[in-house]
C-alpha cells in the first residue's frame, strides 16, 4: 500500500481523495494537511474517514507520494519547504499555471514530479483531466498516478506545452457552457415555463449531446443528422455561423492564455 500525502483540503483536493477511496482495491494510504483550516481538515476526516495533521513534515518522509492541492500563489513558497525532505517521492501538483519545469526547478535533482490539470466535474468523477510528467518519472510513477486519476474521470497524457494550451478548453471551457446554458434557458422561460423546468431541459439536452459526442461520431455529422436542409436547425446553425461562433470562441480561448501569462 502506497502513502499519499496530501497538502491542501479545498474542493479540488477531497474530489481526488475521494476518487482514490473509491478504487477497488484498497491500493492507498491517505493522509491530509491543512494548517490553515483546521475546520476543513475535520470536515474532511469526518467525510473521508481518512488520517488528517496540521504538520506535513511529520509525514513526508515516510510518503510514497506528495500531492499539492494549494493555490498557485502558495505554491512556490510551499516547494521552497518541501524541498528538504523530498527523497524518491513522487511529487504531483493542481496548481494552475505551475507547471512541470517549475516543478522540478524548486525541488530536488531527480525528483519525479508530475502537473495535473482536472476541471470541476471531478467531484462526481467526469473530469477531463490533462497531465504531463517531467523527465524523471518512471514507469512505476506514471503507473500510479494513472490509478490516482481514473477516480476523477479520464485522463489525457500531453507535454506541459500542451497543457499549457490546452487548460482554457478543457478547464475553463466548461464555465462556457454553462452560460450557453444560462442563455437557452433564458429563452426557454420566455416561452411561459419556470425557471426550474427551463433548467431540466436544457440540462438534459446537454447531458444527451455529450452522450452523442462521446459515441465517436464527429460534430459535422451529429450536426447533420439533427438539421435537415433548409429546415428549423439549419436556419439557426446559419444564424450562429453569421455571428461568428468559431471566433467567439478562439477569442474566449485566446483570452484565457493571456490572462494566463500575466498572472502566471
Amino acid at each position: 500500500m502506497q502513502k499519499i500525502l496530501t497538502i491542501g483540503a479545498g474542493r479540488m483536493a477531497q474530489a481526488v481523495i475521494s476518487g482514490i477511496l473509491q478504487q477497488e482495491e484498497e491500493t492507498f494510504q491517505v493522509i491530509v494537511s491543512n494548517r490553515d483550516n483546521l475546520e476543513r481538515l475535520a470536515q474532511v476526516k469526518e467525510s473521508y474517514g481518512v488520517e488528517t495533521t496540521d504538520n506535513w513534515k511529520k509525514h513526508l518522509t515516510s510518503s510514497d507520494i506528495l500531492f499539492l492541492a494549494i493555490p498557485p500563489r502558495e505554491q512556490e513558497n510551499l516547494l521552497k519547504e518541501v524541498s528538504p525532505y523530498i527523497t524518491n517521492q513522487l511529487v504531483f501538483s493542481v496548481a494552475a499555471g505551475v507547471g512541470v519545469k517549475e516543478l522540478e526547478n524548486q525541488l530536488p535533482d531527480g525528483t519525479a514530479v508530475a502537473w495535473v490539470m482536472p476541471n470541476t466535474a471531478a467531484e462526481i468523477g467526469q473530469s477531463m483531466t490533462l497531465y504531463a510528467l517531467g523527465q524523471h518519472v518512471k514507469e512505476m510513477h506514471k503507473n500510479t498516478l494513472e490509478t490516482i486519476l481514473r477516480g476523477i474521470g479520464p485522463a489525457q497524457l500531453v507535454c506541459e506545452e500542451q497543457l499549457h494550451a490546452l487548460t482554457p478548453i478543457t478547464g475553463s471551457a466548461p464555465a462556457f457552457v454553462y452560460q450557453v446554458a444560462e442563455a437557452l434557458g433564458k429563452v426557454a422561460m420566455t416561452k411561459g415555463i419556470e425557471e426550474d423546468v427551463a433548467r431540466k431541459l436544457v440540462s438534459q439536452m446537454i447531458l444527451g449531446s455529450a452522450q452523442m459526442l462521446s459515441s465517436g461520431q464527429t460534430p459535422k455529422d451529429l450536426m447533420d443528422q439533427v438539421a435537415t436542409p433548409g429546415g428549423s436547425t439549419a436556419a439557426g446553425l446559419k444564424v450562429l455561423q453569421v455571428e461568428g461562433i468559431e471566433d467567439m470562441f478562439e477569442k474566449a480561448i485566446e483570452a484565457c492564455l493571456d490572462k494566463n501569462k500575466q498572472v502566471y
